[in-house]
């Protein structure tokens, strides 16, 4: 499955979402594969996150090659994920040399041929609404939208969802960012199920660590929500 995660406005807490339900997709896969050997575990049994964000960044990257190089033919994509971290990530290089190098019209079969090494990746894509968004969504089998309860946020996320439907891309969730209530009302206008994730203290120190909230605070409701959201997009893949 290739789940992208999306949201038409910046700012909205998009690449903390996708980390944190490439751990918690990861952490199923693993549940649900407790027979397979540790050595395969590590390679299949992932959930990959891939920053899409070709010009701006923002997944943590460490040291190897990366998305530019994978585009621009320097790397094989699954030789570029970084499994060394409670999430496996194929980081995104953060120079405007690197981005211009790279093909962008690559990135689906990069999408594709890291789904078949580890058979689940979660993709996240560039703020707004711009082309390169439409890659990602166009090879998507799910989407999952990112807004907050700004109003603004709210119009852009409704955007993002007409997009993702004519790219055949479905919505699995939405992810109500920063709010304790309210997801009906998103529901609503969205048109699909809605998780509100409140901004928790949780959520505060996951992101300063550069770590999903599942290894910071497991017992908090962020976490707790994070879940539902993962489990939501399971049922729509099974």
């Amino acid at each position: 499955m290739i789940l992208a995660v999306a949201g038409g406005k910046g700012g909205v807490g998009k690449t903390t979402v996708a980390l944190n339900l490439a751990a918690e997709l990861g952490a199923r896969k693993t549940t649900q594969s407790s027979s397979a050997t540790h050595q395969n575990a590590a390679r299949s049994e992932d959930a990959v996150l891939v920053d899409a964000d070709l010009g701006m960044a923002d997944v943590p990257a460490g040291r190897g090659p990366d998305l530019h190089d994978v585009l621009a033919g320097r790397a094989a994509p699954c030789e570029a994920v970084q499994g060394d971290g409670p999430v496996s990530v194929l980081p995104c290089g953060r120079t405007l040399a690197g981005a211009r190098e790279g093909d962008p019209r690559e990135l689906a079969s990069v999408l594709e041929a890291v789904e078949r090494e580890f058979g689940t990746v979660v993709v996240d894509c560039p703020a707004g609404l711009q082309a390169d968004v439409g890659v990602p969504l166009l090879a998507a089998d799910a989407a999952v939208v990112v807004t907050t309860p700004d109003r603004a946020a709210v119009a852009d996320a409704v955007r993002v969802r007409s997009l993702a439907r004519e790219l055949d891309a479905g919505l699995a969730a939405v992810a109500y960012n920063r709010a304790d209530s309210g997801s009906e009302r998103v529901a609503d206008a969205l048109g699909a199920p809605t998780v509100a994730v409140p901004d928790a203290e949780g959520v505060e120190r996951a992101l300063a660590a550069g770590l999903p909230v599942r290894a910071v605070a497991a017992e908090s409701t962020a976490a707790a929500r994070f879940a539902d959201l993962g489990a939501l997009v399971q049922s729509c893949s099974s």
